[in-house]
């Protein structure tokens, strides 16, 4: 097995090092505008798309690179981080004038952003930052702020006493990371509130059902969970049953179409809804001014707001 860092570091080497690559990313797709902006074009690299979050996020960019007249590339790294640090050699050498990253991991993502700015490609970073880089714009979810809320909503629905679990998702994302963080700060100020057990599901629904149907075995007595995306969220949901919403509380984090269908009909409790769809507008704005030359923030930060199933309907579900 080859060592994944060694890949990494390799694949950024030879995009710092060479002028061309292969003809173009595999399982690409473009979204083109007018033809006066025919001359900024952007690459896009989602960690993955088997996640209807990301889905949307791409939906969001393709329509802003539409209005702006940019051409954008979209490509799937299928969550392996070699797989992404190719993608961005190849826009690289596609000539393109910005790369708007979601990383699969923030620290593997850093040599091939490094890499990128060598060749004076400006680099946004998409709902994930990347550790150890000063990329052009960071833009995401205040998810810190995030996990806060959902801890202060979960409290709320245990009144404030009882057993919860966590759980997390792909380690070594700033976004699992950062709701985590938000999380525990914000379970601190209930001290009658205990977190009896946190375990990766890797921001899955079919992890999440496995990891929840074995925690229900070493805990049979839990009063709530919060899992950090809602496909986890809706594995859980599936492994509790009946139980789901009723017995024991579930507090997701996205706001998907299919999290806040589970909201409505009262098996998910909550959901910290972001707004995907902006997030992706954004980065390629600030990615088409990058590419002009414009200044733009380094960090825009996208509100998050609590979905209950009093407020579901003022979101959008389709």
């Amino acid at each position: 097995m080859r060592n994944p860092a060694l890949v990494i570091a390799g694949a950024a080497l030879a995009l710092g090092l060479t002028a061309c690559g292969s003809a173009g990313p595999s399982g690409s797709n473009n979204a083109s505008g007018s033809p006066g902006g025919a001359n900024v074009k952007i690459g896009m690299t989602l960690s993955t798309l088997n996640n209807p979050y990301f889905v949307q996020l791409r939906d969001g960019a393709q329509a802003e690179a539409q209005k702006a007249g940019a051409t954008l590339t979209v490509t799937d790294a299928q969550n392996d981080a070699s797989q992404q640090v190719n993608q961005v050699q190849n826009f690289a050498s596609q000539a393109m004038k910005a790369i708007i990253l979601n990383p699969v991991d923030s620290d593997a993502a850093a040599p091939a952003a490094k890499a990128a700015q060598r060749a004076n490609i400006p680099v946004i970073a998409a709902d994930r930052g990347v550790n150890g880089v000063e990329v052009a714009q960071t833009v995401a979810s205040d998810n810190v702020t995030g996990g806060k809320l959902a801890a202060q909503e979960l409290a709320e629905l245990l009144g404030h006493k009882g057993q919860v679990v966590v759980l997390q998702g792909v380690a070594g994302t700033s976004a699992a990371r950062d709701r985590g963080q938000g999380f525990t700060e914000g379970i601190k100020a209930f001290p009658n509130i205990q977190v009896v057990a946190q375990q990766p599901a890797d921001f899955d629904r079919t992890k999440g059902l496995d990891v929840m149907t074995n925690l229900l075995q070493s805990n049979p007595g839990i009063d709530g969970v919060f899992a950090e995306n809602d496909e986890m969220a809706l594995g859980a949901i599936k492994a509790l049953g009946a139980k789901a919403g009723k017995e024991v509380k579930v507090v997701g984090f996205d706001g998907t179409p299919d999290g806040l269908k589970a909201v409505k009909a009262g098996t998910m409790n909550a959901s910290v809804a972001q707004q995907p769809t902006l997030l992706g507008q954004q980065a390629v704005a600030a990615a088409v001014k990058a590419a002009r030359g414009e200044k733009i923030d380094k960090t825009v930060a996208v509100p998050v707001k609590v979905a209950t199933t009093e407020n579901v309907d003022e979101f959008k579900i389709d």
